[in-house]
Order: structure tokens, then C-alpha cells, then sequence
């Protein structure tokens, strides 16, 4: 059968004006009645660009010349930025990006959920770069480059970015990837592993690698030496996550601490935790304060995960139950409830996707909620709400559709009203926009 050709691009205009930005980023104008989405440009500017991508409503390019440059721009911190898909904003400076990011929230909200909070928060925002401590990152042994790539996937493709350096992973892992890179290159099952996760709390980093194949008793050695030398801890996974295994020893306790509500929590590589841990405290004493749970006052937690939320919670309530569908994080809340010395917080493992309302714990009353749900929302929970006494409800977002989408129930279908709502800069030069709202009564 021949293979169809694929269209070739046409020759792009002499030049456009950026009119604004998509929510990924994207720099957006107009040719010839079509929006073209581009990387690399910024409001305000006139570029020149080249085609990568028809469709047939709308057209995506790249930069390749800044013609009129906005404020805004910057130099990408990163020599690979225009390759990697890591970022997406490191042309534009961090204080713009967070301001872009409130704007983003405001107008999905307005449109979206037909909300506007009473009071807006002002942004939480951490260091920007060296922030990151749980990412997935390909691994491929190219044999037409004779080496093995380690890093982000390039930007709109599933090719590995040939990375030798990355200034958003914690240098334990960014400034070392060429030596990572070259210790994979000379393992015996070097094509046989597909991704390396890392995972990294206050103390040890270990690097995860999925394998499809047993390191042999050389490929363990060295590693064991490389990891040794480097302060690193290489587990393997051959399936699950329950196959994660250390690579040798007995492993390595991985943690982080809430100096502010005298916190530590435990948990398993793969397990979810914020990948920011600076803004992730700032986050929770944020939480803390707008919630204010107090000593009189019983507090659910839902989509709880770790405990990352209930337990500084419980540290001021009577009591919080913390609910999550994750069996395996339940346990482990648990257990960091019990390491800690807080007996007043109860864990429960729950589908909060089918029927919440059928189950034990939700004919309980509760004073106060803290919604911290995955992209998908909880819109499903909403309506339980009210029918639990719960007077305020502090909502933490990674997805702002779903928020918008939710706060429009709580509000025009709920009764409450939006009193507060703020960014999140969890993602510095990403597009990824996460947020926290505040809902009450009345």
C-alpha cells in the first residue's frame, strides 16, 4: 500500500501581529480569516514565523524572528526551550507570567463559571527555577545518534528532547543530566529502558527507572557507584508501581516537612505530592488561614491523598476526616498521622466519582470542606455540601475549566458565594495555572 504524502506547509506571511495568548500559551493571530496558535510569542508583538502543524479550523507555527519585541520578553533561561516541552513560557519574565496566569482565572471564571470573587487573593509564587521534584522524563537509546537521550519530550512530538541540562529540575537532577544521560548510555539494558521518574522530598532523591528488561550485575554496580557519588537512589520498576523495588540496600525514607504546622509526611515514590515544595507550604499555611479551622469545629478533607491538608488541619480542629480513593495514599496518611501524634484525624478510602452520598462518613455533619480534587473537578461531591451543614469551602485547583465549572454550581446553583479567589504559581514557566477560591454560605 503507498503511503500517503503529507501535505506540505505553505509559506508563511512576511509577518503577523500577536493579538493574545491561548491557555497554553500560545501566542495567537490572524491569517486570512484562520487563528494561528505560536510558540514563542507574546502579546503586543509582530513576528515572523514558520508552520508546523494544519488543521482545518486553525494553524500552528513557531517563532522564528521577533520583529517588535513586548515589555514582557525576556531571554529564555534555557538553551533548549525552543526544542523542549518542559516550559512553554520562559520567553516572558515570571512576574508577567504570574500576572497573565490571575487574568487567565478571572476571565474563566467570568465566562466559564459566571462567578467573580468578592476579594481577589494575592498570587502565592516561590523561587522560579530548581523547583521541581517529581517528574517523568524519557529515556531512548537513538541508534541513528549512537547515544542514549534523557529529558522532556520536544514540544508537540513524542521524541526525547536531548536535554544535557535542566534549570526547573532540583540541581540534584538538573545539572547532572548529562552524567545521568551518559550512566544510562552505558548499561547493558540501555535500550530497554523507556523513563526515569524522579521523586524528591526535604532529603534523598531517587531516581526511579522503568525497565523492561533486569539490569544485568554489572548494570547494578554501576549504578550503585554512580548513585554513590552523586547522592542519588536508583530504584527499578519492571510493572505496577507495587514492582518499584531499590536498586540495592534496603532504600531510602522519602519525606517533606510543614515547619508551620509542625508536619512531617512520608511518602512512596510514585505517590502524588506537589512537585513545588516551596510554594507548597506557602500554599498550605494559605489554606490554614483563609479555612480557619478552629477547636470547636469537625472539617472534611476530600480528595485528602497524603494527609497534605488534614493534617496541619487537624493540628487546629476537633476533627477532620480526610477521604480518598486511593486505597494505598489512605494507608499512607494513615501512618503519617501516626508518625506525627495526631489522633484526631481519620482517614477513609472512598470512590468520591459514584455516590458519595450513599457512603457511612457522608451523613456526618461538617463545619468546614477542603476540596483538593485532580483535573476532572468534584463536581459530583458539590451537591452533598449543603445536605452536611458545611458553612465554607476552600476549593484548590490544578484545572481552572473544572473550577469555573464547579464554582458556577456552588454559587448560581448552590447558594454560596464566591468570597475569595488567588493563583497558585506550583508550575513557574508553564502554562499550568493552578488556584485556591473560597466559598461560603449566604
Amino acid at each position: 500500500m503507498t503511503k500517503k504524502k503529507r501535505k506540505p506547509l505553505p509559506e508563511p506571511p512576511d509577518a503577523v501581529e500577536i493579538e493574545s495568548l491561548t491557555p497554553e500559551g500560545r501566542g495567537v493571530a490572524q491569517v486570512d480569516g484562520k487563528s494561528v496558535f505560536l510558540h514563542g510569542a507574546l502579546p503586543g508583538e509582530r513576528v515572523r514565523f514558520r508552520y508546523t502543524r494544519l488543521r482545518k479550523d486553525y494553524v500552528e507555527g513557531t517563532v522564528v524572528e521577533v520583529l517588535r519585541a513586548a515589555p514582557e520578553r525576556v531571554q529564555p533561561h534555557c538553551p533548549h526551550a525552543d526544542i523542549c516541552g518542559g516550559c512553554s513560557l520562559q520567553h516572558m519574565d515570571p512576574a508577567a507570567q504570574i500576572r497573565w496566569k490571575q487574568e487567565m482565572l478571572e476571565e474563566t471564571l467570568a465566562t466559564s463559571g459566571q462567578v467573580r470573587p468578592e476579594h481577589w487573593l494575592p498570587p502565592l509564587a516561590a523561587v522560579p527555577w530548581g523547583y521541581r521534584r517529581k517528574a517523568r522524563l524519557g529515556v531512548r537509546y537513538v541508534a541513528k545518534k549512537g547515544r542514549t537521550l534523557v529529558g522532556f519530550r520536544e514540544r508537540g512530538t513524542s521524541y526525547v528532547a536531548e536535554l544535557r541540562r535542566c534549570d526547573v529540575l532540583h540541581p540534584a537532577v538538573g545539572e547532572r543530566l548529562a552524567a545521568i544521560t551518559e550512566v544510562l548510555d552505558g548499561l547493558s539494558i540501555r535500550e530497554r529502558i523507556p523513563q526515569l521518574e524522579l521523586a524528591m522530598g526535604e532529603g534523598p532523591c531517587v531516581l526511579v527507572l522503568r525497565v523492561l528488561a533486569p539490569p544485568s550485575a554489572e548494570d547494578v554496580v554501576r549504578l550503585t557507584v554512580f548513585g554513590a557519588a552523586y547522592g542519588l537512589h536508583f530504584h527499578t520498576q519492571q510493572g505496577g508501581a507495587e514492582t518499584i523495588r531499590p536498586l540495592s540496600g534496603p532504600g531510602v525514607d522519602l519525606y517533606y516537612d510543614l515547619p508551620g504546622a509542625d508536619v512531617r509526611l512520608y511518602f512512596q515514590p510514585t505517590d502524588f505530592t506537589q512537585i513545588n515544595l516551596a510554594l507548597n507550604g506557602l500554599m498550605v499555611e494559605q489554606a490554614l488561614e483563609l479555612l480557619d479551622p478552629r477547636s470547636d469545629e469537625r472539617v472534611l478533607d476530600l480528595f485528602c491523598g497524603l494527609g497534605n491538608f488534614t493534617l496541619p488541619i487537624a493540628r487546629r480542629a476537633m476533627e477532620v476526616l480526610g477521604v480518598e480513593g486511593d486505597a494505598g495514599l489512605v494507608e499512607r496518611a494513615r501512618t503519617n498521622a501516626e508518625r506525627n501524634g495526631i489522633t484526631n484525624a481519620r482517614f477513609v478510602a472512598a470512590d468520591l466519582y459514584g455516590t458519595p452520598d450513599h457512603q457511612p462518613w457522608a451523613v456526618q455533619g461538617f463545619h468546614k470542606v477542603l476540596l483538593d480534587p485532580p483535573r476532572s473537578g468534584a463536581l459530583q461531591v458539590l451537591d452533598l455540601l449543603p445536605t452536611l451543614g458545611v458553612e465554607r469551602i476552600l476549593y484548590v485547583s490544578c484545572y481552572p475549566a473544572t473550577l469555573a465549572r464547579d464554582a458556577d454550581r456552588l454559587v448560581n446553583g448552590l447558594g454560596y458565594r464566591l468570597a475569595a479567589a488567588g493563583v497558585l504559581d506550583m508550575f513557574p514557566h508553564t502554562a499550568h495555572l493552578e488556584s485556591m477560591a473560597v466559598f461560603e454560605r449566604g
